[in-house]
C-alpha cells in the first residue's frame, strides 16, 4: 500500500506527538515520541503528566511561561526544551503546541508536536564554540597589537628643562599595529631630538618599518645631530632593507631643540610631511614649511628639507600626522589643513598641554577617525610662567 493509514502516519511519523489533557495527563502519544524516551506506552497514558517528562529548567519554564500563552492565545510555536529520558539523559526538542477546543470553546486537550532537536543543539553548540574561540582569537590579537603599539612608542615624555612637551596617539584600529610615530629624547645634556612620522600602511610589515625608523633615526642622532643627515641616513636604510618591491616608505619630521634662558634653538628638517604648525605667544599661527622634502624611503637619491626657527617664551610648536586633518567632522567631510589653523587660531595663545588637550577633545567629536593620529606639541612657558 502506497499511503500509510492515519493512524499509522501519526504512530510512526517522523516527529513525536502528545495529546494532554488539561491538567497536563498524557491522553495518547506516538510510538515515534515513545522511543525516544525510551518509556514503554503504559507508563505514560493516564499516570505521567508531560510536565513530568520536562528536566527541571524546562519545567519551570513551561509552568511560568508555556501555560501561560497557551491560556492566554490558545498556542505556543517552536519552543526549546530538554525532555528527561528513562534512562535519565537528556533529550533536547523543539515544542509547537496548541489547545483544541470544543463546539462551545471549551478548551478540551493540548496537542503537541515534537522534532528532536539533538543535531540542531550539537550545531548551535559547535556554533558556540567556533565562536568563542574566534572571540579568544580577536581578544589575543587585540593584546598583542596593543603590546607591539606601546613598544614602538615612548611610554611618557622625558622632562625637558625649561621646556612644556605633551603628546597624543589615536589608533584608528585596535586590532592592526598603526604606522604612525613620535619620539622625544635626549641627545647631549642640552640638546634634544624629536621625531613624528607616518609609515605607509598597518599592521605587522608597518610596525617593521616603524621600529627600524625609530631606532635608525636615534642611532644617526648620535654620530650626527644635524636633521636633514638623519633623515638621509634613514633613507639609505629603509631603501637598502625594504628593497621587496613592496613600498616601504614613510613621512618624518625630524628635529633638534637646544632650550635656553630667551627661549629655545629649534632646527628642522622634512621628508613629505605635513608641516609642523608654530603657534607664537601672541597667539598668531604660522606653518613651518620646508619645500622640496621627499618621502623617506621611497627613492634613493631622496632630497630632504630643513630650517630654523627661534622658539620664544610663549611659542608652542605642534607636529601632527594626517590622521588629525583627515578625520571626518560631519559625514564625508574632512577637517583638512585650514579648518585645523582656524581651530587652532580661535585658540589664541596656548601651551604645550593645553593644545594637545584642545586636539584630543576634538578628535573625541568627530564622526570617524579612519587613520593613525599622532599629536607631539613642544613649548617654551611664557615669562610669567618661569618667574623671570
Amino acid at each position: 500500500m502506497l499511503e500509510d493509514s492515519a493512524e499509522d502516519l501519526y504512530d510512526n511519523a517522523p516527529c513525536g506527538y502528545v495529546s494532554t489533557l488539561m491538567d497536563g495527563t498524557i491522553a495518547k502519544i506516538n510510538s515515534t515520541l515513545v522511543g525516544w524516551l525510551g518509556y514503554e506506552r503504559s507508563e505514560l497514558i493516564g499516570r505521567r503528566a508531560f510536565t513530568d517528562l520536562l528536566a527541571v529548567g524546562a519545567r519551570i519554564y513551561y509552568e511560568t511561561h508555556m501555560a501561560p500563552m497557551l491560556a492566554m492565545h490558545g498556542h505556543v510555536n517552536g519552543l526549546a526544551l530538554d525532555l528527561r529520558c528513562a534512562d535519565g539523559t537528556r533529550l533536547p526538542v523543539l515544542v509547537t503546541s496548541v489547545v483544541k477546543r470544543g463546539s462551545d470553546g471549551t478548551a478540551q486537550l493540548i496537542r503537541t508536536t515534537i522534532f528532536d532537536a539533538r543535531e540542531r543543539r550539537a550545531y548551535e553548540q559547535e556554533l558556540l564554540r567556533a565562536r568563542q574561540a574566534a572571540e579568544h582569537e580577536r581578544e589575543r590579537a587585540f593584546t598583542l597589537a596593543a603590546t607591539l603599539q606601546r613598544s614602538l612608542l615612548p611610554s611618557e615624555l622625558p622632562a625637558v628643562p625649561g621646556m612644556q612637551v605633551a603628546a597624543y596617539y589615536h589608533p584608528a584600529s585596535t586590532d592592526e599595529v598603526g604606522g604612525d610615530f613620535y619620539d622625544l629624547f635626549p641627545l647631549t645634556p642640552d640638546t634634544w631630538g624629536f621625531f613624528l612620522g607616518d609609515v605607509c600602511g598597518k599592521g605587522a610589515d608597518a610596525a617593521v618599518v616603524t621600529s627600524s625608523a625609530r631606532y635608525t633615526m636615534r642611532a644617526a642622532a648620535v654620530y650626527d645631530p644635524d636633521p636633514m643627515a638623519v633623515l638621509a641616513h634613514l633613507n639609505t636604510v629603509l631603501c637598502r632593507e625594504f628593497d621587496t618591491g613592496t613600498p616601504r616608505f614613510c613621512t618624518v619630521v625630524y628635529g633638534s631643540v637646544r632650550p635656553a634662558p630667551t627661549g629655545a634653538t629649534l632646527t628642522l628638517a622634512a621628508g613629505g610631511h605635513p608641516p609642523p604648525v608654530l603657534i607664537r605667544a601672541e597667539g598668531a599661527t604660522e606653518l613651518l614649511e620646508t619645500p622640496g622634502g621627499m618621502l623617506v624611503g621611497a627613492l634613493p637619491d631622496a632630497v630632504f628639507a630643513g630650517r630654523a626657527v627661534h622658539l620664544a617664551p610663549g611659542d608652542t610648536l605642534l607636529l601632527y600626522s594626517d590622521g588629525l586633518t583627515e578625520a571626518r567632522v560631519r559625514g564625508r567631510e574632512r577637517l583638512g589643513e585650514e579648518r585645523l589653523r582656524e581651530f587652532i587660531d580661535a585658540l589664541g595663545p596656548v601651551s604645550a598641554p593645553a593644545l594637545i588637550a584642545a586636539l584630543t577633545e576634538l578628535l573625541a567629536g568627530f564622526d570617524g577617525v579612519d587613520d593613525d593620529t599622532a599629536l607631539l606639541a613642544l613649548g617654551i612657558p611664557p615669562l610669567a610662567a618661569t618667574g623671570r
